[in-house]
């Protein structure tokens, strides 16, 4: 089930307005063009931010995402264009995802990567891109490195923010960790609507797992030629995975 983050209707509609700097998707949109990528899947879509710039490309793309309040945004941008989107995971789609005749490339951006709380589920997941990938294709992924210990950064008083969207009125927002558990860190992202006083709380679980056990379960999904760079965005705290497809 996805967070209310990106599966409740209203939070949808702000997720793009709140965060409106994606210049983190530069370095995927850098790598389309630098392979020559035609066909991209980009899975964990989200709102759609990077498959309306793969649009502008003129590259075929289709976006797979599990929330279905973030689908409809995405869906909102796609007035045309070669774009399709479909609610639901890489495993559960993966069938009917591969008709493209298999992806030049597959992404995961932000932390998607990071949502697979179980080993079976990352790896079927990882299987799955693999499945829809041709021979030679590239993953392109981040993650975070655990020893930057990010969440220590999470807290109240260094995310709290207030702003005003406008016709939705002031929205007031922040991130706050509130457990740790080895590699599982959970944290909160209370939204607050304050033309009407609602408030949304969404509760998230990521996994920061370290770059050997990344590039395990790559190997075991079927990749090969793994590079590991650092993050373009956030240099020395997190990993960028470029991994190829095998025969």
């Amino acid at each position: 089930m996805p967070d209310a983050l990106f599966s409740h209707p209203r939070l949808a509609r702000v997720y793009d307005p709140l965060d409106p700097d994606r210049s983190d998707l530069d370095t995927y949109v850098n790598l389309v063009a630098e392979f020559g990528a035609d066909t991209v899947l980009d899975v964990g879509c989200g709102t759609g931010v990077l498959i309306t710039r793969l649009v502008d490309m003129d590259v075929e793309a289709l976006g797979v995402d599990p929330a279905q309040a973030s689908v409809d945004v995405a869906q909102s941008k796609l007035t045309q264009g070669t774009a399709e989107l479909v609610v639901g995971t890489a495993p559960d789609v993966a069938d009917d995802i591969a008709r493209w005749n298999s992806f030049d490339m597959a992404t995961m951006t932000a932390n998607v990567a990071q949502v697979f709380l179980d080993d079976s589920d990352w790896l079927s997941t990882l299987r799955a891109i693999r499945y829809c990938l041709r021979p030679g294709g590239r993953l392109v992924f981040e993650t975070r490195d655990p020893f930057d210990r990010a969440w220590e950064r999470w807290t109240k008083e260094t995310t709290h923010r207030t702003v005003d969207l406008g016709e939705v009125g002031i929205v007031e927002e922040w991130v706050e960790a509130i457990h740790v558990d080895g590699e599982f860190v959970t944290f909160i992202s209370p939204t607050i609507f304050h033309l009407d006083e609602e408030r949304i709380d969404s509760t998230s679980t990521l996994r920061f797992r370290s770059q050997p056990a990344v590039e395990r379960t790559l190997s075991d999904a079927g990749f090969s030629d793994v590079e590991v760079h650092d993050l373009p965005y956030a240099p020395g705290r997190g990993w960028l995975f470029i991994a190829t497809a095998g025969g």
